[in-house]
């Protein structure tokens, strides 16, 4: 019957050449490449040009010398270029004590000269499978490393050196591989979202689906049809069947953002849903299975409402196994210039421009400021002194911030632009940048409310 080779690559040293002859005869039939080199000189050529699994190394290499020194002085090369590299030594002379040194130094075996085939066949293979075994373990931990390095990379807007920050960062990899749910509390522009998208990328649901639903912009009326999907027929535009977001997100994780906006009516059918693991498309009887994970933000003060009784308990128990607490910008002062600096690199490439950074006085008045608006904010305020300052430095004078103070004075104003953007101000500084709260104000939805920020550069 005739054996498949393996796919690996053997390199053979010695200066006998009938031995390296006689070595690849025995085991190119197994083996898909075999190297030979009668001048251990060219082993560190090989190991750079080719991954080695294997060495064959011969002990003894001067004539008359057969203390197996330049044997050892070898092994010791290889380890050091290759560490994954599996070495058996060869030895003619069966002096044992000379390869039980050898192994004490890295050797994985020995074979005495001459050899039986299968012999050598079967102290070869051990060694590749050594060899895969170790480079396999090189590899997790290189990609765990990655992983870590990426998880700070990409959420490095929302990190900073505060002790607060650090922490939450740290919790956030410890439950990310787990498949608890996480409750993240924070006011709006935290980074809710972003460390949401991170502990998904971080789990091992990284391969399925992140859908992000916005509770707060969800009509009360296409609550269900949206979570649960629904059957043709089921509403009078129901033209096909159509998935929801709990079953688009199978596999993966479902971000259920401002849970604390949901009426309780809705709270008690979303409980269910959490508590079975099953929904029922609108117009049909058929239950579903649904296998997510479920990761849920609030800016409401969740707690408080559940004294009030605003917000069911069952549920918050449901969704709160772990609690992410995202510290607002003014309680990580230390965090300002940090971020300010980040931004400012960031939208340097975005509008191609080379602003080398910031006075010391607009420094000052950044770290002074309030930040209602968080993390957002700084951002939009960074982005906009980077479009409207004329100096290569920001000065204080290109920093823009809000105030509390704005009077719509209608009689003196009848520029419709310009006074609905005074009232979107007036209502954002109102609730402190809590825009579910500032777009009910205003008699607008969430999605309409962004509209409009955007269109006045808000």
């Amino acid at each position: 019957m005739h054996m498949r080779k393996k796919d690996a690559t053997i390199l053979i040293v010695d200066d006998d050449d009938d031995i390296l002859f006689s070595a690849r005869i025995s085991l190119k039939k197994y083996f898909s490449e075999i190297i030979t080199a009668n001048n251990p000189k060219k082993i560190s050529n090989h190991l750079t040009t080719s991954t080695i699994d294997v060495v064959l190394l011969d002990m003894n290499y001067r004539i008359g010398f057969e203390d197996g020194k330049e044997g050892l002085y070898w092994l010791k090369h290889i380890k050091e270029i290759s560490p994954e590299t599996t070495v058996i030594l060869m030895t003619a002379f069966g002096s044992v004590h000379l390869a039980v040194n050898a192994i004490k130094q890295g050797a994985t075996d020995f074979i005495l000269k001459p050899w039986k085939t299968e012999k050598l066949y079967g102290v070869v293979n051990a060694g590749l499978e050594l060899a895969r075994s170790k480079r396999k373990n090189t590899q997790l931990q290189t990609v765990q490393k990655q992983q870590d390095k990426d998880f700070h990379q990409q959420t490095e807007h929302i990190i900073g050196n505060s002790l607060a920050m650090q922490s939450a960062v740290k919790l956030a990899q410890k439950v990310a591989p787990t498949d608890a749910n996480i409750l993240i509390l924070g006011e709006n522009g935290t980074g809710k979202y972003v460390f949401a998208k991170e502990i998904h990328l971080q789990s091992e649901r990284k391969n399925h689906p992140f859908v992000h639903v916005d509770l707060g912009s969800l009509n009360e009326n296409l609550f269900e049809s949206e979570l649960f999907g629904y059957a043709k027929g089921a509403f009078t535009d129901a033209q096909k069947d159509t998935l929801g977001r709990f079953e688009l997100a199978k596999g993966g994780t479902i971000f259920l953002d401002e849970i604390g906006n949901l009426p309780l009516h809705l709270q008690s059918k979303l409980l269910t849903v959490i508590q079975n693991r099953k929904i029922t498309r609108l117009g049909e009887g058929k239950e579903r299975n649904i296998e997510v994970r479920i990761i849920c933000a609030t800016n409401a003060p969740i707690h408080k409402m559940v004294d009030e009784q605003t917000f069911r308990q069952d549920l918050l128990f449901r969704i709160n196994t772990i609690e992410l607490n995202l510290p607002p910008l003014r309680d990580r002062k230390e965090d300002i210039e940090l971020l300010a600096n980040h931004f400012l690199k960031k939208l340097n490439q975005k509008y191609r421009k080379k602003i080398e950074g910031f006075t010391k006085e607009a420094i000052k008045g950044l770290i002074s400021y309030n930040w209602p608006g968080n993390i957002r904010e700084i951002e939009h305020i960074v982005e906009r002194a980077v479009i409207i300052t004329d100096h290569n430095i920001i000065l204080p004078e290109d920093l823009h911030f809000s105030t509390k103070n704005i009077s719509v004075n209608l009689e003196n104003n009848l520029n419709l632009e310009e006074t609905e953007k005074q009232l979107i101000k007036k209502a954002i500084d109102k609730h402190q940048g809590n825009i579910s709260r500032a777009a009910k104000d205003l008699g607008l939805t969430r999605a309409a409310l962004y509209r409009r920020l955007e269109k006045h550069q808000l």
